[in-house]
């Protein structure tokens, strides 16, 4: 990784790993439903979810809110402090996942733009965004940034297979 890209970077990942946890403990959203108000986080609304029987929303929620968003974290840092030559192809199946597991990260924000949407529709609910969905979507921001300025061909770590005048492939 260049000397530019490492820091940016870890100054990302870290960034959004200290936003995650907030995101996560504070109220995502608040719904209002003939007149009664309830407040949620997202671990709240996983919960609320599985106990409602929608097990594969629940799942869904839980990997695309927590797991999978604090996985790409632990990935990215990682892959941000070790700048060494070991473990070439461990680090490059670890950013493939990073960029798998990337295209999930807007997943909660849309959901939930989605919902103020149906439910602006009635008179009879609204739902406003708390600071746990602005927080959430930092996250996002950042770890994209992260993902965005780790310059894979750039590492260090990262051999070129043809370097020996031999194609391996």
């Amino acid at each position: 990784m260049n000397t530019q890209a490492q820091p940016l970077t870890l100054a990302f990942s870290i960034t959004a790993l200290v936003l995650y946890i907030p995101a996560n403990l504070f109220p995502f959203m608040s719904i209002e439903l003939y007149g009664r108000k309830n407040t949620a986080t997202i671990w709240d609304g996983i919960v609320s979810l599985a106990e409602a029987g929608s097990w594969p929303i629940a799942i869904i929620v839980f990997l695309a809110s927590i797991l999978i968003p604090l996985l790409k974290l632990i990935i990215l840092f990682y892959l941000s402090l070790d700048s060494s030559r070991h473990h070439p192809k461990l680090k490059d199946q670890l950013y493939r996942i990073v960029e798998a597991i990337g295209r999930w990260s807007m997943l909660d924000i849309f959901l939930l733009a989605i919902m103020i949407a149906i439910l602006k529709l009635g008179k009879w609910a609204t739902v406003e965004p708390k600071p746990g969905a602005l927080l959430f979507a930092l996250v996002v921001i950042f770890t994209m940034l992260a993902s965005a300025y780790f310059n894979r061909d750039s590492d260090p770590a990262k051999e070129q297979p043809h370097e020996s005048g031999k194609d391996r492939s």
